[in-house]
């Protein structure tokens, strides 16, 4: 090497004893502890090889080796979504990124804090299409709230730091750091707290006041008002606020899908769930209202319907973080920008300076939506092919476990029995994944929130079409002695898309059989299976041995459990809007749910 070259190498700065000198990989661990991170899911590989060495080492941080990077993404929204912290997944380059890909559209669409860190190729490589060379940053920039791209060594921890920062606050979201292996290879002092630049990152938490008092005056003037809770008053840790201001109004309240248990289901004014799948009541209350006020919801196409033709007569005051999200589907009469937990506060104060005489008057309105709870309970109609119905199934967990209970559900028809058959009297008991509706999601979700929440029980529900996608992690959590529950409610088809091909395509059920669970074959056999991964399997058939096993299940605390529940497959979703319908169908129900005609005869 001549001297002019060497004197262009550069040099590593000297270690001192007020400021470290560390690798970048050796930062990427130092920053987690600092901020506070117990665990962490992820699956090394080449390009993050670097940062799993100093893992091994670290007493402050939980490593749990996944099967599936999207298992590590799924659980760290599983972990966020049960405890309100970030959740952590570390992935490698090139496929082990890509497989983060749909965990972290999943995380976007319900605004779940994770936050997923990736190697890349060298620096000198990028372009290159080197060996496991993916442009995450670039696949991802659609689908988080910011994706990073670090190639020197110095700027880990002020990235990693960044990161969380993004991730939860404002609305929570998922955040992308991408860091080189050379970045993780060299060394630079490790300087911490960092200082984070966010140029127009400015999150609004606070309220205009006009705007408060707009909405209070509307409040106090409606006759047909609807509180439509979503899934943003769970992410704002703002059920008491929320509970305080129903109750100071006397409105009847909602929950989405993303809100089930922000406000508890046993209080008087709970009408349930709107959408597709909603109880007669809650739908019918934001199609008949006069106002509606709309607290972290978006005004999502599986509430309203028909955009269109939704909630016709009704004034809207919409809150939310994301000031994107107001009139984007709905025009809202008063937008009101900033954190619920806050805006709740200076809501109901507002409120009860406006009416000091308390809640609303709205006698008739009331008389008109507890007529329809009379007339359209929430029932099931018993399957006449022998087989257990599904309904009771999910119903029985949820009254054997308790609200203290977590319960994770896959996608399709048990994730809507799931949502409708379980009381939630708490936020952060309903896990799912309602916007992206990703299968596969349930698995490894409450292996996230069990790691989170060990002193609770957590159940996964589980369709046998999403269980196939995940299920490797059953070897994960056998291993890592996570015991969470699994109920897979097995009815040997994708019942939804059977479901609709039953209404909707004179029941020619395309590619719908999946085979598990009825007739002699079993492929596969899902008892045989989860044994094979270290778990207590068993298989229940008829109705009176269901409770023997919820509370088998219930006992067993020292391995993963997984119960096959054989239901029937003519099981639907009642009720359901169509899509493209609009949400004024009382008649349809009663043409279309042979439920409510039984309850009705």
């Amino acid at each position: 090497m001549s001297a002019d070259t060497a004197a262009a190498v550069p040099r590593p700065p000297a270690r001192t004893a007020s400021t470290p000198v560390l690798t970048g990989a050796e930062a990427v661990v130092r920053s987690l502890d600092l901020l506070g991170v117990t665990d962490v899911f992820g699956l090394p590989g080449g390009a993050i090889m670097p940062v799993y060495d100093p893992l091994m080492d670290d007493e402050s941080v939980r490593h749990i080796l996944v099967r599936h990077e999207q298992g590590a993404g799924h659980a760290a929204e599983g972990y966020a979504a049960a405890s309100g912290r970030v959740g952590v997944a570390i992935a490698t380059s090139g496929p082990g990124a890509t497989n983060l890909v749909t965990a972290i559209a999943d995380a976007y669409m319900d605004s779940v804090p994770i936050v997923c860190i990736t190697g890349q190729v060298f620096s000198t490589l990028m372009g290159t299409d080197a060996f496991q060379e993916a442009d995450i940053v670039g696949i991802t920039m659609p689908i988080t709230k910011h994706s990073f791209l670090v190639k020197r060594a110095e700027d880990i921890p002020g990235a990693i730091a960044a990161a969380f920062e993004i991730a939860s606050t404002g609305r929570p979201g998922p955040v992308l750091v991408d860091i080189t292996k050379d970045a993780q290879q060299a060394e630079a002092p490790f300087v911490w707290p960092p200082k984070i630049d966010l140029p127009g990152y400015r999150p609004v938490t606070k309220a205009h006041g006009k705007q408060i008092q707009a909405a209070a005056h509307l409040i106090a003037e409606a006759k047909k008002p609807v509180l439509y809770v979503g899934g943003g008053v769970v992410r704002a840790q703002a059920s008491e606020e929320l509970r305080t201001l129903a109750e100071s109004t006397g409105a009847p309240v909602v929950t989405t899908l993303m809100a089930r248990g922000a406000f508890p289901d046993s209080h008087e004014q709970h009408l349930g769930m709107p959408g597709m799948h909603g109880t007669v009541p809650a739908v019918l209350a934001l199609q008949e209202s006069d106002l509606i006020v709309a607290l972290g919801a978006r005004f999502d196409d599986r509430v309203t319907g028909k955009a269109a033709q939704f909630a016709p007569y009704a004034k809207v005051v919409h809150v939310d973080i994301d000031p994107a999200e107001i009139s984007k589907i709905r025009t809202a009469d008063v937008p009101i920008v900033g954190d619920l937990k806050d805006v709740l506060v200076d809501l109901d104060a507002a409120y009860r300076a406006t009416s000091p005489g308390g809640k609303l008057d709205i006698a008739e309105w009331w008389s008109f939506l507890d007529g329809l709870r009379d007339e359209f309970p929430l029932g099931y109609t018993q399957p006449t092919d022998g087989l257990m119905s599904p309904q009771y199934v999910i119903q029985r967990i949820g009254e054997l476990t308790g609200p203290e209970g977590v319960y994770a559900a896959g996608v399709g028809q048990h994730q809507m029995w799931a949502a409708q058959f379980i009381k939630y009297e708490r936020p952060n008991a309903w896990l799912n994944s309602g916007g992206a509706g990703t299968m596969g999601y349930s698995v490894p979700a409450a292996m996230g929130a069990k790691v989170a929440e060990p002193e609770r029980v957590v159940w996964a529900i589980d369709g046998d079409g999403c269980f196939q996608m995940t299920n490797q992690e059953l070897a994960t959590c056998a291993i890592n002695n996570i015991p969470i529950k699994v109920a897979i409610i097995n009815n040997s088809s994708l019942g939804m898309v059977r479901q609709w091909q039953t209404l909707f395509y004179d029941g020619r059920h395309s590619n719908t059989d999946l085979n598990t669970g009825h007739g002699t074959v079993r492929i596969p056999d899902f008892v045989k299976l989860s044994e094979a991964y270290g778990c207590l399997a068993i298989r229940v058939e008829k109705e009176e041995d269901v409770d023997a096993a919820i509370k088998t299940a219930l006992e067993t605390n020292d391995r993963p459990v997984v119960i096959d529940f054989v239901v029937s497959a003519d099981a639907m979703v009642w009720p359901m809007v169509p899509q493209g319908v609009s949400n004024s169908y009382v008649q349809y129900a009663r043409d279309h749910s042979p439920a409510f005609a039984e309850q009705e005869d």
